[in-house]
C-alpha cells in the first residue's frame, strides 16, 4: 500500500470515525429529549382556587380526627431513583372498553402520593358516586354544575359531543379540578389506563400471584374461586371490577391485583425488560408523565418494601346511600350522603404524610391496608 492509500485511509477513517460520534451524540440528545417529554397534555400551571363549600347535605356528627405522625426522615436524605421528594399521581381506570380515551367514565379514582425518600407509597380511594360540583360544565347542561364524580373525567374528554372544557389535559385535568374544588386534592401529574390497557400490562409481565378470599361475583371459572391463583389481564380485570359486595370491598380486591403487580415488578426476569415495557404503553396509556418520570416510578416500585405500600380508604360509616333527582338522565340516581367538610379533612392529612387514627365516633375507624 502505497503512503497515499494509507493517508488516504487515515482521512476516510478519521472522517468515519466523526460521522459516527456526530451521529450516536445525535441519536442520544433525541432519545434524552424523548425520556423528557410528556406523553400527554401537563395539568394547567395555575391551581384552580377553590370557593369554600358547605357540606352538600345536612351532615351527621362530624368527625374529630387524630392525625398519625409519618416516619421521620433526615431531611439531607436523597430521593431515591432520581425521583423528585414526593409526588402526587391521579389514577383513572376508564371504563370504556375501546382502545382510546376518547369517551368514558372514571370507574377507579385514586390520588397516590409517592415518597422517594423513605421511600413509600399512599392510595386514597375515592368513592365514584359522590355528587360534586364539577366546573365549567354548567353552559352545556342548562346551568347545572352538579353531577356524580365519574362524570368529570367523561365531561372533560372529547368523545361523543363532550368535552366541556377547553384544557388540552380533557378528562383527566377536568377530574383534577373537581378534586380540587370539593376536596381540595392537589396532584402533580395524572395516569389513566382503559380496559384493554390494564389487560396489556398484566399479561405483559406474564400475569399476576393472588390469594382471592372468596368468589368473585359468582364466576364459574376456576381462576376466580377462592384460594391461590395465577392470573392472566382478563382474569385480573374480573377481579379489579367486582362489585357484588359494594363498592368498598370492590377496593379491597383492586389492592390486591396492584399489590400482585408491584410484586411481579421486583422479579428479576421482569426488571430488566421495564424499559421496553414503558415504550410498549407509549399511545395506550392517558398521561402527562415523561418516559424518564414513569422510569422513574418503575424504579421506585422494585426498592419498596411492602410494609410501606398502604391503601386508604374513608370510613364507610360516614357514607349514606340515598338518590338524587338529575336533570342530565331525568330520574333520581343513587348517590352517597357525607359531610364533605370530614373528607377535606381526611384529604389534608393524606396529603400531608399523615392519616388519622382516631375520630369521635367509635365505629369511625379510618381503614387501611397493606401489602402482604
Amino acid at each position: 500500500m502505497t503512503k497515499t492509500q494509507k493517508a488516504t485511509l487515515a482521512v476516510l477513517g478519521t472522517a468515519a470515525g466523526v460521522l459516527i460520534l456526530v451521529l450516536g451524540l445525535t441519536g442520544w440528545t433525541v432519545y434524552t429529549h424523548w425520556l423528557d417529554q410528556p406523553l400527554g397534555a401537563a395539568l394547567p400551571t395555575s391551581p384552580y382556587e377553590p370557593i369554600p363549600l358547605p357540606a352538600t347535605w345536612t351532615p351527621t356528627a362530624s368527625a374529630a380526627l387524630k392525625p398519625r405522625s409519618t416516619p421521620i426522615v433526615a431531611p439531607t436524605a436523597a430521593p431515591r431513583c432520581g425521583g423528585p421528594r414526593v409526588m402526587t399521581l391521579l389514577l383513572i381506570g376508564s371504563d370504556t372498553r375501546s382502545t382510546g380515551y376518547t369517551w368514558g367514565l372514571s370507574d377507579v379514582m385514586r390520588v397516590a402520593r409517592i415518597d422517594f425518600v423513605t421511600p413509600r407509597l399512599t392510595v386514597l380511594d375515592f368513592p365514584r358516586d359522590l355528587w360534586v360540583e364539577i366546573p365549567y360544565i354548567s353552559d352545556n347542561l342548562n346551568g347545572q354544575d352538579h353531577e356524580k364524580l365519574n362524570q368529570a373525567y367523561l365531561y372533560g374528554n372529547p368523545g361523543d359531543g363532550f368535552k366541556y372544557w377547553d384544557d388540552p389535559s380533557a378528562g383527566p385535568g377536568l377530574l383534577a379540578r373537581t378534586l380540587d374544588l370539593n376536596f381540595g386534592v392537589k396532584v402533580d401529574h395524572y395516569l389513566a389506563v382503559n380496559m384493554q390497557s390494564f389487560v396489556r400490562m398484566v399479561d405483559s409481565v406474564g400475569g399476576i400471584d393472588v390469594t382471592l378470599p372468596r368468589r368473585i361475583g359468582g364466576s364459574h371459572d376456576p381462576e376466580l374461586q377462592e384460594g391461590a391463583h395465577h392470573l392472566d389481564g382478563t382474569e385480573a380485570l374480573a377481579v379489579a371490577r367486582d362489585r357484588t359486595e359494594g363498592v368498598f370491598s370492590r377496593g379491597d380486591e383492586q389492592n390486591l391485583v396492584l399489590c400482585a403487580l408491584q410484586k411481579k415488578l421486583k422479579e428479576p426476569s421482569v426488571v430488566v425488560h421495564i424499559p421496553d415495557l414503558i415504550r410498549s404503553f407509549q399511545g395506550s396509556v392517558q398521561t402527562d408523565l415523561s418516559p424518564a418520570a414513569m422510569g422513574q416510578l418503575a424504579c421506585l416500585a422494585t426498592q419498596l418494601p411492602r410494609q410501606f405500600i398502604t391503601f386508604y380508604s374513608f370510613p364507610e360509616d360516614l357514607f349514606t346511600g340515598t338518590r338524587i333527582y338529575d336533570p342530565v338522565f331525568e330520574k333520581p340516581v343513587f348517590v352517597w350522603d357525607v359531610d364533605f367538610n370530614v373528607l377535606r379533612q381526611y384529604v389534608t392529612m393524606f396529603q400531608g404524610g399523615m392519616w388519622p387514627v382516631a375520630a369521635a365516633r367509635p365505629s369511625s375507624i379510618p381503614t387501611a391496608s397493606f401489602c402482604q
